[in-house]
């Protein structure tokens, strides 16, 4: 079997064109699949049944392997068995059948509205890399944009005229955004007070530069945030993204279409947006528990 699998990371090399490192991820994983199969004493693929493979699943559960990762080798395991079959070099698909493990998604921190408003008054508009920051703040929350967008976002993507922005995203695919007018007018008092201060003939056409000039690395956006947090005194865990996470939370708990939020953060798929609206039923349940007066009562 050990040709078999040789063959399989050929094909996914060559016709498929999979990644180095996607091959070597399903290299181990296939490889656990096979001595397991040897130890079971199955020399043929025509031997093996779903209760084999559902054998390793229970295994690699109590090796403490998260789900994620469980169902990533169930996924090898599958894809494995369908080359089998389609080369004719089996049968049948004993994974065919096989449900993969629920996936726990743990849902994202985000703030509250009244935590984001603490945070985007932070930096003082005085100071021209405060003024910058504000800028950077207020873009973030209302374009809801990942880091990697926003550091490499060139002013010629802004289309302040109409209000929009041009983000490119994941897969090169690009998407237009709205931006409020209160980020539209940081936004613009920065491009005209502080970036010709900081612009150097480095800075190329980028948006947001740090104080030498240069883009912002996303290191620098890191650490800006981290002190406007502190700032703040809100006491989460703050990322770049958990300011993604509030707008599309926000935009939801106002009553936005579950699609247009879906276009707005660029996901490819929508259940990854639905996410939000479980964050949503999240806070109403926390919500009910804590003031409903027969939410708590004993029974």
């Amino acid at each position: 079997m050990k040709t078999l699998l040789d063959q399989f990371l050929n094909h996914l090399s060559i016709e498929v064109g999979l990644s180095s490192n996607t091959i070597e991820s399903y290299r181990r994983d296939l490889k656990r699949y096979l001595k397991s199969l040897q130890e079971k004493k199955i020399d043929s693929v025509d031997k093996i049944t779903g209760e084999h493979i559902t054998d390793l699943i229970v295994l690699l559960s109590r090796m403490g392997l998260k789900s994620n990762s469980i169902a990533r080798n169930l996924t090898s395991i599958r894809r494995f068995h369908k080359f089998l079959v389609t080369e004719g070099y089996s049968d049948s698909n004993p994974a065919s059948a096989l449900d993969s493990p629920k996936l726990w998604r743990k849902l994202p921190t985000v703030l509250n509205v009244e935590e984001m408003k603490r945070l985007l008054n932070q930096p003082a508009e005085q100071e021209a890399l405060g003024l910058r920051d504000k800028a950077i703040l207020e873009f973030l929350y209302a374009a809801g944009v990942r880091i990697s967008e926003l550091i490499h976002l060139k002013r010629k993507d802004l289309l302040l005229e109409v209000e929009l922005v041009r983000v490119m995203g994941k897969g090169q695919k690009e998407r237009i955004i709205p931006i409020g007018k209160v980020a539209l007018r940081s936004v613009e008092r920065y491009l005209r007070e502080t970036r010709p201060q900081l612009a150097k003939r480095t800075s190329e056409d980028f948006l947001f530069l740090n104080r030498r000039g240069r883009p912002l690395s996303r290191m620098g956006l890191w650490k800006i945030l981290r002190k406007y947090v502190m700032k703040a005194g809100i006491k989460k865990k703050v990322s770049p993204h958990t300011i993604r996470h509030s707008f599309a939370t926000h935009l939801l708990e106002g009553g936005a279409d579950l699609r247009a939020v879906q276009e707005m953060l660029g996901h490819a798929d929508i259940s990854t947006t639905q996410i939000y609206t479980h964050l949503d039923r999240e806070y109403l349940k926390q919500e009910h528990r804590h003031y409903h007066p027969r939410s708590r009562m004993k029974v």
